[in-house]
C-alpha cells in the first residue's frame, strides 16, 4: 500500500505543479491549495461516475446475464444457415458458452460487495497519497542521501527521466482510455446494440492493455450486436477498425508522445506479473513501475555501445534479407519472361518435327 501510494504521488506531482503555476495577478496557488484542487477534481469525476455511470453498468450486467443463454441459440440457428457450418459442432459449443456466460456474470455481482469492502484500503492509501505528495520532496533527498556525491547527481537525473516517463504514460493513457470509451458508448448507441453502456465501459477500461484488450472487447460487442443483426455487427466491426487507425495514425503520437517509450510486449509483460503478483492492485501500478525499471536499466545496466551495435547489426540484416527477396523475385520475373519469349520458337519447332 505504501508503495502504490509513493507511485501515484509521483505520478501525479506534475499535475499538481501545473496548477502551481497558475497565476492570478501576482497570486499563485501553493501546493497544499493545489493538491487539495486536484482531489477535489478527482473526487469530483469518481462522484459523476459512480451517479451516471455504475447504475446503467450494473443493469445491463444483469439483463446480459439473463437474456444471453435465451439468444445464443438463435445466433447459432443464424450461423448453421452459412456455408460449411455443420462441421463445426457449433451446438456442443453453444451450450458450453451459455453456462461459462452466464456463471461469469452471476460471478462478478455476487463478488461485487467484496471489492466494495476494500472502500477502506481505497481510502488509505488515497490519504497517504496525499501526504506522500505534500512531503515527498523530504522523502525524496534523504533517499538521496544515502548515495555518494559523485552517484547522486545521476540517480537524480535518472529518477526526473523516470517520472516524466511515468506521468507521461499515465495521462496519455487514461486520455485514450477515456476517448475510446466515450465513442464506443456513441458508436454503440447510435446502432441501437444492447447493452452498449457497458460495452462502451468495458472498451474503455481494457484498453489498458495493448492490442489484446481491444480484440477482447470487440469481439465480445461484436457478439452482443449479432444476437439482434449481422448489420449491427458489421456496423461495430467498421467503428472499431476506422478507431485502430485513427489511434495509431494521430491520438497515440500526439498524446502518448515519444517521451513515454514502452513497447507494447513491455506493456502486456508488466500487466501479466502485475497481476499476478498483487491482483488487481498490482495491475494498477504495472505499468508505472515498468517505465521506472526500464529507465534505471537503460541508465545502468545496458551498455550503450553494444546495444547501438547490435541494432546497427540488426538493421543491416534485415536490409540484406529483403535485397535477397528482391533478387530471388527479379530472378523468378526474368525466368519467366524467358520462358515466355521461347514458346513461340518451341511451338514452331514442335510442328516442324512433327
Amino acid at each position: 500500500m505504501v508503495y502504490v501510494s509513493a507511485l501515484f504521488a509521483v505520478v501525479l506531482m506534475p499535475l499538481v505543479q501545473n496548477i502551481m503555476r497558475l497565476r492570478i495577478g501576482k497570486w499563485s496557488p501553493s501546493r497544499p491549495l493545489a493538491i487539495v484542487a486536484l482531489v477535489f477534481s478527482v473526487f469530483l469525476a469518481l462522484t459523476l461516475f459512480l451517479i451516471f455511470a455504475l447504475p446503467p453498468v450494473m443493469h445491463d450486467i444483469q439483463h446480459f446475464a439473463a437474456d444471453l443463454p435465451r439468444r445464443i441459440p438463435d445466433v447459432i440457428a443464424r450461423i448453421k444457415r452459412l456455408p460449411m457450418a455443420d462441421k463445426f459442432g457449433f451446438d456442443s459449443i453453444a451450450h458450453k458458452s451459455e453456462g461459462a456466460i452466464a456463471s461469469t456474470a452471476q460471478y462478478l455481482l455476487a463478488t461485487a460487495p467484496l471489492w466494495l469492502a476494500r472502500i477502506f484500503d481505497l481510502f488509505t492509501a488515497f490519504i497517504l497519497c496525499i501526504y506522500f505528495m505534500m512531503e515527498g520532496e523530504f522523502v525524496y533527498f534523504y533517499f538521496l542521501s544515502f548515495f555518494s556525491t559523485e552517484s547522486r547527481e545521476r540517480l537524480a537525473k535518472t529518477l526526473v527521466v523516470a517520472e516524466v516517463r511515468m506521468s507521461s504514460w499515465f495521462i496519455g493513457q487514461t486520455a485514450l482510455m477515456l476517448i475510446l470509451g466515450l465513442c464506443s458508448t456513441i458508436t454503440f448507441a447510435a446502432l441501437h446494440v444492447r447493452y452498449f453502456f457497458l460495452l462502451g465501459v468495458l472498451m474503455g477500461i481494457l484498453n489498458i492493455i495493448p492490442v489484446v484488450g481491444g480484440i477482447i472487447t470487440i469481439a465480445l460487442a461484436a457478439c452482443v450486436a449479432a444476437t439482434d443483426s449481422w448489420t449491427k455487427m458489421i456496423g461495430v466491426l467498421i467503428f472499431y477498425a476506422i478507431y485502430v487507425q485513427v489511434e495509431n495514425a494521430f491520438l497515440t503520437p500526439r498524446i502518448m508522445r515519444s517521451r513515454v517509450k514502452l513497447m507494447g510486449l513491455s506493456v502486456l509483460v508488466a500487466l501479466l506479473a502485475g497481476t499476478a503478483l498483487a491482483g488487481v492492485v498490482g495491475a494498477l501500478v504495472a505499468i508505472p513501475t515498468a517505465a521506472l525499471i526500464a529507465v534505471l536499466i537503460d541508465e545502468y545496466f545496458i551498455q550503450k555501445d553494444a546495444a547501438e551495435a547490435a541494432q546497427a547489426a540488426a538493421e543491416a540484416a534485415s536490409l540484406a534479407y529483403n535485397d535477397s527477396l528482391a533478387a530471388a523475385a527479379a530472378a523468378t520475373a526474368a525466368t519467366e519472361a524467358a520462358a515466355e519469349a521461347d514458346t513461340p520458337a518451341v511451338q514452331a519447332a514442335d510442328k516442324a518435327s512433327s
